[in-house]
């Protein structure tokens, strides 16, 4: 519950279909503008919220046309930072994050929320990790970071990522992650009533040698893989036959129909409401819930922040809250 009718609001980088956004609505936050530079995430975005959605490149917006929020948040692009991609330290996808940094130094928030990928602990030894955080406490906050399971939040997959809050050092109080539950959200749990899905909605592309790597499958009462941005890596159906082991780096079906996760299934998993559309052909929509934080991590970690915020406060007569 807000504190004293309070709604915070929030402004949102980077924000794809809005994975993040949905669930800080669902903690009780209110997102009041919002970028991508994928125009189908800003199609897709619109049909949910009535925020202000601006399409294009962030380095080329005004920070100053950008209003004033209570909090900020942005999961600023992780190709760069991802384990399973190069790496390099010089990849100017890495140097996005400068532009959540000047957001937050322009806007002065009571608080953000930054996400990225495991992979962020250890580039360069640990030598980005702490330029991020540096430059963060430098614009005045008290920074905590923490790498995530979506597993232990009600999220019905294994998947890991680095989360940065942080909180204004003149306010009094301090954010504390959310605690892991216990019970663990299996796929029979998030898909066991469905009807099998339309031809239409998977994707059929061929399995590539990178694909047939390792193990893709699942069971009902086991957790997800993790949901990947490329419609072609996208795990299979637990409705597959698990597949087999040939050696090292290399597995075959069993006998049977094989597919991959539907769209449709890859959004449930990933938390988003059932029923929710997504713009652009299917491989767009794949990306999009591909890239998304999921919504109910993204929900436990926005009442954690709630939870700080309305510590602070509480402590403030009505009449001076945002003075």
């Amino acid at each position: 519950m807000i504190h004293s009718g309070l709604m915070y609001k929030v402004v949102s980088l980077f924000a794809g279909a809005g994975g993040m956004d949905l669930g800080l609505e669902q903690a009780g936050m209110k997102v009041i503008w919002a970028n991508d530079i994928d125009s189908d995430s800003c199609k897709t975005y619109r049909m949910w919220s009535d925020a202000v959605v601006v399409q294009g490149d962030i380095a080329q917006i005004d920070f100053t046309t950008i209003p004033n929020a209570d909090v900020i948040v942005g999961g600023f692009p992780c190709q760069g930072f991802s384990l399973a991609g190069p790496r390099r330290l010089n990849d100017e996808r890495n140097a996005l994050y400068k532009h959540f940094v000047w957001a937050v130094a322009e806007k002065k928030p009571y608080a953000f929320i930054a996400e990225n990928v495991k992979g962020i602990l250890t580039l360069g030894k640990g030598i980005i990790l702490e330029i991020i955080v540096n430059n963060l406490e430098a614009l005045g906050y008290n920074v905590t970071y923490k790498l995530l399971n979506a597993a232990d939040y009600g999220v019905p997959q294994h998947r890991e990522r680095v989360f940065f809050v942080g909180l204004r050092k003149d306010l009094n109080t301090t954010f504390s992650f959310p605690e892991p539950s216990p019970h663990r959200v299996t796929l029979r749990d998030a898909l066991g009533c469905l009807d099998e899905p339309s031809p239409e909605d998977v994707c059929s592309a061929p399995y590539s040698s990178r694909y047939m790597s390792r193990n893709r499958r699942r069971g009902w009462d086991e957790l997800s893989y993790t949901i990947p941005a490329m419609a072609k890596q996208v795990p299979l159906h637990p409705s597959s036959p698990p597949m087999i082991r040939l050696g090292k780096d290399s597995w075959k079906f069993g006998e049977g129909i094989t597919r991959r996760f539907s769209w449709q299934e890859a959004a449930l998993i990933q938390t988003f409401p059932e029923g929710m559309q997504f713009a652009g052909d299917l491989t767009s929509k794949y990306r999009q819930i591909g890239n998304a934080v999921p919504v109910r991590l993204a929900k436990a970690i926005g009442e954690a922040l709630v939870q700080a915020l309305d510590k602070h406060f509480s402590c403030i007569p009505l009449g001076k809250v945002g003075s």
